[in-house]
């Protein structure tokens, strides 16, 4: 062949063994040589993303942060159950001698039920035999003794206290103590002439609501010598100790 044609064949027959064993000396060609891998084709499209990979393994747990601020105070809860009653504590030690504690609190003045009366006589003799008419009024707030009937009426149920004292002169007196048309005691005084004389007496009783209680000369015969003037007086009272409580 001749021509340029034939002249390029002989030289690309020349340099092919070149390359060949330039390439067999080792795996990345010397770029500055003539048969170098510089001239490559187009560049392709970059690829897809991957798929994700796996989560890894928890780290360790990091140093203990700062105390942060304290949050705004919340809204107050329900009220719990009411716990158990706790142990009693041991007593307190005594107050020092001589030191008087705080005067307390006035309280309420408590409903106090009263009942009371003390009379004098002054009509002279009283007639045998029915209740003594004591007029002369020293005491009856209550108005619980009635000067017309010479009778103490019962209004609050309790124990009570009856006495009289009388004075004797001009004859014998024997005097009994009634409560509901019955005698509860006697008393009897003998007259000694020419002398004025003292005769007394005194008892407890439980009285219901409606009770009555009075005095009166006892028995058949002179026994009313019962006196009262200006400068002696023969008196008949009594008063409510306690009432009864409500489950009497």
């Amino acid at each position: 062949m001749r021509g340029p044609a034939g002249f390029l064949l002989c030289l690309l027959l020349l340099v092919v063994p070149r390359c060949t064993e330039v390439a067999a000396q080792g795996d990345e060609p010397d770029p500055k040589m003539p048969c170098a891998k510089w001239m490559g084709g187009v560049p392709g499209y970059p690829g897809h993303n991957g798929l994700p990979g796996r989560d890894g393994k928890d780290g360790r747990d990091g140093l203990k942060g700062e105390k942060g601020e304290e949050g705004a105070q919340g809204p107050k809860g329900d009220a719990g159950a009411m716990g158990n009653r706790g142990v009693a504590g041991f007593p307190g030690a005594p107050g020092v001698p001589g030191m008087m504690g705080q005067k307390g609190q006035k309280g309420e003045a408590a409903f106090v039920q009263r009942s009371a009366f003390s009379v004098g006589l002054t009509e002279k003799p009283p007639a045998p035999n029915i209740p003594i008419r004591f007029t002369k009024i020293f005491y009856n707030k209550q108005g619980h003794y009635d000067t017309s009937t010479g009778k103490f009426l019962c209004n609050i149920p309790g124990t009570y206290y009856f006495a009289y004292h009388l004075t004797v002169y001009l004859s014998d007196v024997k005097v009994s103590l009634y409560k509901k048309d019955k005698a509860v005691i006697f008393t009897y005084d003998q007259f000694q002439n020419n002398n004025v004389d003292q005769a007394s007496g005194s008892v407890l009783l439980h009285l219901s609501s409606g009770d009555e209680v009075w005095l009166q000369v006892y028995g058949n015969g002179n026994n009313n010598g019962i006196y009262a003037d200006n400068v002696n007086d023969s008196t008949f009272m009594g008063f409510l100790l306690y009432p009864d409580s409500d489950d009497h």
